[in-house]
């Protein structure tokens, strides 16, 4: 029986709530907090009569650390669960820090400004010694590693899919299938059709700064980057068929490279289609993927965000989206002194994820871990001071959540490999 405050309510948020309200005996009590009130009222009103939980929802500027601290003192839960903006992680871990309440959220900080002086100066030295330039990393939250320890509390970072299942999927090789693990792609797959000519399914502002970033792979130690877009493969997916992906960074990687022992190489790929593809690359020729503002009819404005006013809603993709999604993990290592593959992997169908909580596949698969992530640790199976990535804890009670929860997976050991 636990008291939880979930800041957001998005695509992904609104799937995790529908999930607390599902898991009563584990979320007696959430708080729906967000900027926009009457998003939480409405969500509330809808939920209120299916479920057990008590639902109360408040206003917050998740920007602000002053706003957050009143309000988890009013509230007094036992975890925020920030479904927010990964631009707000670190405010909101302040928070935590200075009520003493324990935090998880399901993507890894970046800044809303990159041009701020200070954060860049911090990135241009982190470009230089490590070798890959996205605007997302772990740096930011490790550093709280240690006033965590102090605090007696616990920060679980990236509990959704890729982040957080994927890594779990590393964790559950690693202690069942494999010895050692020399080889890991993880893949993300989505065979889902919206009908739009372009639309992104999640933030458009983060999705976008994403993918049109120069990829880049772990492989012996050491950081590779690459073009955007520049290495393509083919896989044919459970499910869904032939697709094509791309490599990307993707923010797992980096803690993968520093929790799975002796791994020599980490890959990430995921799937587009040419018409995402033609769009994305003409939005940004014409500067509309730009962060730096500009100056119209006396009119601040910053392109992508504007850009993301244009796009539809992805919260509402979900009735019109069809097709299903497969993401997963690839491995390569050894057991027994012998060569080894292994496959893990799920398979989510967009129009029952849609019939169950009113959203697509990708909210869901991303909104029912960060529910289960939170479980973790309020039942205390994943409770360690510090701060801490899912592969960093004992991955059977999550894997077996999985199941009950809506994500089964399922396993493969002699998949097709990627070259």
């Amino acid at each position: 029986m636990s008291k939880v405050m979930i800041i957001g309510c998005g695509g992904v948020a609104s799937v995790a709530i529908h999930k607390c309200c599902q898991n009563s005996e584990v979320f007696s009590e959430i708080m729906i907090a967000s900027r926009t009130l009457s998003k939480c009222d409405a969500l509330k009103e809808k939920l209120a009569p299916t479920t057990k939980t008590i639902i109360t929802t408040a206003k917050v500027d998740a920007d602000c650390t002053e706003e957050l601290i009143a309000l988890i003192k009013q509230y007094q839960p036992d975890a925020v669960l920030n479904l927010a903006l990964p631009y707000q992680d670190l405010t909101i871990m302040d928070a935590c820090l200075a009520c003493g309440v324990n935090y998880m959220d399901t993507a890894n900080y970046e800044p809303e400004n990159i041009d701020d002086p200070e954060w860049r100066a911090v990135y241009d030295k982190r470009c230089k010694e490590e070798g890959f330039s996205a605007y997302f990393d772990y740096s930011w939250q490790w550093a709280y590693k240690k006033k965590f320890e102090d605090a007696g509390l616990t920060a679980l970072l990236g509990s959704g899919f890729d982040p957080g299942v994927t890594q779990a999927y590393c964790a559950y090789a690693l202690k069942h299938e494999f010895d050692t693990i020399d080889t890991i792609d993880i893949l993300d797959c989505n065979g889902g059709d919206h009908g739009y000519a372009f639309a992104t399914n999640f933030n458009p502002e983060i999705n976008l700064r994403e993918v049109s970033a120069p990829g880049s792979y772990w492989e012996n130690g050491h950081w590779v980057e690459i073009p955007a877009m520049s290495i393509k493969r083919e896989y044919n997916f459970d499910q869904v068929g032939e697709k094509d992906m791309y490599l990307l960074h993707h923010e797992e990687i980096e803690s993968l490279a520093k929790n799975i022992p002796g791994v020599k190489r980490i890959r990430f790929f995921m799937t587009f289609g040419q018409s995402y593809l033609d769009h994305m690359r003409c939005l940004e020729d014409v500067g509309m993927l730009s962060t730096k503002p500009i100056n119209y009819e006396g009119k601040e404005i910053v392109p992508i965000q504007f850009l993301k006013a244009l796009l539809p809603d992805p919260a509402s993709l979900g009735p019109r989206t069809k097709g299903k999604t497969n993401i997963g993990c690839i491995f390569t290592g050894k057991k027994d002194g012998k060569d080894k593959t292994y496959y893990l992997y799920n398979v989510c169908d967009h129009q029952e994820c849609y019939a169950e909580v009113g959203s697509q596949a990708i909210s869901y698969t991303t909104g029912v871990p960060a529910m289960i992530g939170a479980m973790m640790l309020l039942t205390g199976k994943w409770n360690k001071p510090g701060v801490y990535t899912v592969e960093e804890f004992d991955p059977d009670p999550y894997m077996e959540a999985l199941n009950k929860w809506g994500l089964p997976w399922q396993e493969s050991h002699n998949p097709a490999l990627v070259d």
